[in-house]
């Protein structure tokens, strides 16, 4: 007779995943504390970490007339503004430990890899972009997990949204090693602990990929 084996005690809230015995933690630097705005991963909002005001911060100046309001941004070095929109980020996501740059950046190398290296479409990319983000707003990357997190979220995004046989499986973990620099063993051992902090919730509604699916058609 086949045994019946049960991952209920793994649906319990996301917080489970921030103790000691994280398995986060033995990838991570440093322990993180949600904030009470993020303790739903279901509050996940996909237009948050793209949102063109991010950048203005304390350089933009709202001007409100009678029949008219506009926005003057002034000019600012680029340098002075990334500093400007990573405090202005970190100071209304104190448990968020990547800097909003690194997050956009990496999403950069997701879609490059995604789509250049192994030829899936926007629809891929749109997926790992939602797992992604979700664990970076969740509190649970960091500057040593970070591309381990990434390589998971793409392989995820790529089994559930493709028919991947073994072989093509294979390849794109073999691609992941190599662009990503990982290692193996620890991004499988990965793929898992990533599943359960996104709560097995791997199908996700259209209201989360679109936003996704549609900047990425426009920048094509």
């Amino acid at each position: 007779n086949r045994q019946t084996v049960s991952y209920t005690k793994l649906l319990s809230h996301t917080n489970a995943l921030s103790g000691s015995a994280d398995v986060f933690a033995q990838h991570s630097g440093s322990q993180c504390v949600l904030s009470s705005a993020w303790k739903n991963i279901d509050d996940y909002d996909p237009n948050l970490l793209d949102d063109p005001q991010w950048p203005c911060g304390k350089h933009k100046r709202v001007l409100v007339f009678p029949s008219l309001m506009t926005t003057v941004i002034e000019y600012v070095k680029p340098s002075d503004l990334k500093k400007d929109m990573n405090e202005t980020f970190s100071d209304k996501f104190p448990h968020v430990q990547l800097t909003l740059s690194k997050i956009r950046s990496l999403k950069r190398e997701i879609r490059k890899l995604v789509q250049e290296d192994c030829g899936y479409e926007e629809p891929t990319i749109a997926m790992a972009y939602v797992y992604f983000e979700k664990l970076a707003l969740h509190g649970k990357l960091d500057k040593q997990n970070r591309k381990l997190c990434a390589g998971a979220c793409i392989l995820l995004a790529a089994k559930i949204s493709n028919d991947l046989k073994r072989p093509e499986v294979k390849h794109l973990i073999d691609r992941l090693e190599e662009r990503l620099r990982l290692n193996r063993r620890e991004l499988l051992s990965l793929e898992f602990p990533v599943l359960v902090a996104l709560e097995f919730k791997l199908h996700l509604p259209q209201r989360e990929i679109l936003p996704h699916y549609r900047r990425l058609c426009q920048t094509t």
